[in-house]
Order: structure tokens, then sequence, then C-alpha cells
């Protein structure tokens, strides 16, 4: 396969002015469409831009009370009170701060009695929304976005999916340090789901991300990285901080921060 677009790099100094330049950005877009439709990431990499976002909520420069949001997951066998959930992480980094309404939150739940119809159910939601605007991604050190973990084959539709170990073990934070208590499945937005959002954002920053980064816009388009996929669509953009960005190469770089 080979790429049909391009992907936008964009490089800053660190972690923390990449998340307040992309806050700053989210915001504007937000003001010029104030429905707009979000698709957000969990985990770690995304805190420090939910804080941002929030941030200018409370100080007057962003109104997201009309924004309706989708994240890309959710644990099997979890519902949304669980305080190991992406629920909860999301209500304390981002929908509780930025006061976003609850009717307008739109989530997996991971302990619907059938999963299969939850997931569509899921993807019903997000055409009846009109699909997403923007999606905001975040990418594991195995090249993995939402839940879509490197295999033979990748689901194109929202699934059930197995978690990797180490995926399980980067988790392990939500439920006390402790990888065991990790679920061992959980549901995701599939790669076809996540390509139809008409405009998408991979945050990554840490040296932790040097190498997935690097392949997912230099490599191959293969199934043993999720995240190369996003070379296929039209308007994509790395936002990375100097530390995740180090192989890639200048040729690559849309342009660079200081």
């Amino acid at each position: 396969m080979s790429p049909q677009g391009h992907l936008h790099v964009t490089v800053f100094p660190n972690d923390r002015v990449a998340a307040r330049a992309l806050a700053r950005r989210l915001a504007d877009a937000i003001a010029e469409q104030p429905s707009l439709v979000l698709g957000l990431a969990t985990g770690r990499t995304p805190i420090r831009l939910y804080h941002e976002l929030s941030h200018l909520v409370s100080r007057g420069q962003a109104d997201l009370s009309q924004v309706r949001t989708f994240n890309l997951d959710e644990f099997v066998g979890l519902d949304g009170s669980h305080p190991g959930s992406y629920r909860q992480f999301m209500q304390t980094h981002l929908f509780g701060p930025a006061g976003i309404p609850a009717e307008h939150i739109h989530f997996l739940n991971g302990a619907a009695a059938n999963l299969e119809e939850e997931c569509d159910r899921y993807e019903a939601a997000i055409a009846d929304a009109g699909g997403i605007d923007i999606q905001i991604l975040g990418i594991g050190t195995n090249g993995h976005i939402g839940f879509n973990e490197p295999a033979r084959e990748l689901c194109a539709r929202t699934h059930r999916v197995a978690l990797k170990a180490s995926t399980r073990h980067s988790n392990a934070g939500l439920f006390g340090g402790d990888e065991a208590a990790v679920p061992k499945e959980a549901l995701s937005m599939g790669m076809a789901t996540i390509l139809r959002a008409k405009s998408i954002v991979l945050l990554a920053t840490g040296k932790s991300k040097v190498s997935c980064v690097a392949q997912a816009v230099q490599g191959p388009v293969t199934t043993r990285m999720p995240a190369s996929f996003l070379q296929l669509h039209r308007d994509v953009e790395l936002v990375l901080d100097e530390a995740a960005a180090k192989d890639v190469r200048d040729s690559e770089r849309s342009q660079s921060i200081g």
C-alpha cells in the first residue's frame, strides 16, 4: 500500500509548549464551530493537553459547553463509574474541569450486556452526530492507536480487542500500579472509524515514542504499525516535542517551532 496523504509534522521544544499550542488551536476551532465533534484519547500524553484546555475555559478564553465528544476506547468489564475506567479518567482531567455537559459526552460501556451491540450502538452514535470533526490520538510504544494493537489484520469498525501485555503494563497506574488488575480486553474504535474523522491530530511526546513515531511517519503502511495507516488520511498532523521527533527526518517536518 502506498500513502495517499501527507503527515504534517510540527515539532515543539517540549511537551508543555506542544500541549499549550494544541489547546489554543482547538479552542479557536471550537470558537468557529461551537458544537464541534471531538474524538478524544486517554493515556498519560494528553493529560497536559486537557489541563491546558481546562485552563483556557477557567480564564474565559474557551467555551466547551456545546462540544460533543467521543472517546476512542474503554476497558471490557468496567462501566463509567469504575475508578479505573477511561470514563472516570476523562471526567477528572477534562470533562469536569472544562464543564462539558454529560449529555454531550459519548462513551463506550465496557460493562454492556452485549458488547457487539454496544459497538454497533457507538458506530451509529458517531454517524448520528455527523461524524468526528477532529480526532485527537496518542500512540503506544508499539504503534497502537486507540486499542488497535499490532496484528496480522486490523478491525475496521468499533470492536472488542485483547490487550497486549505492554499495553496493560502502561495502564497499570489506573489500577493502583497493579498490572494484574488491568482488564485483559477492551472496546475500541476501529481503524476505519478513526480514519473517517475529517481531521486527525496525533500528539506524541517523550523519548519512549521515538521509534514508533519515526516508523509511523517514514515506514511502510502495515498492520504491524497501526499508526502508519494515518499516512492514508488527507488531513493529519503529528504534534511532537523534540524528544519524540528525534528520528524524524528534517525533510518530513513541515515546520519546527522554537
